[in-house]
């Protein structure tokens, strides 16, 4: 008789866990999904472009120069570059020509030419 009692409790504390971790799974990933822009929130219809330059810093507003042509772009998420400020680097970026900005997806840094 006791072993079938100890057994239930088993039973029952088994059964009690797995609801909540299954009932935490998915607040779990929204928190995440949440922390994380969708697709849908990146920007579309640009370029993407693989670019060489330096990152430029005046106070908080953060550009990158383009070593091909001198140009400065203006970064719409210039928390991907703060860690870069003065570096020589190579940004993955979706191009808006319109709008003389860059939407960095990735930055390595790279040895200056020449």
């Amino acid at each position: 008789m006791a072993r079938v009692i100890r057994r239930t409790k088993k039973i029952a504390w088994v059964s009690l866990v797995l609801t909540i971790v299954l009932a935490a799974t998915p607040l779990l990933f929204a928190s995440i999904s949440a922390a994380r822009p969708s697709l849908a929130a990146l920007p579309q219809g640009a370029p993407l472009k693989t670019i060489q330059g330096t990152v430029k810093a005046e106070g908080d507003k953060i550009t990158f120069v383009a070593d091909e042509d001198g140009k400065s772009w203006n970064v719409m998420n210039p928390d991907v570059l703060k860690a870069h400020r003065g570096h020589h680097v190579e940004v993955s970026a979706h191009v808006y020509m319109d709008r003389n900005s860059i939407h960095v997806l990735s930055v390595k840094m790279v040895k200056k030419p020449g």
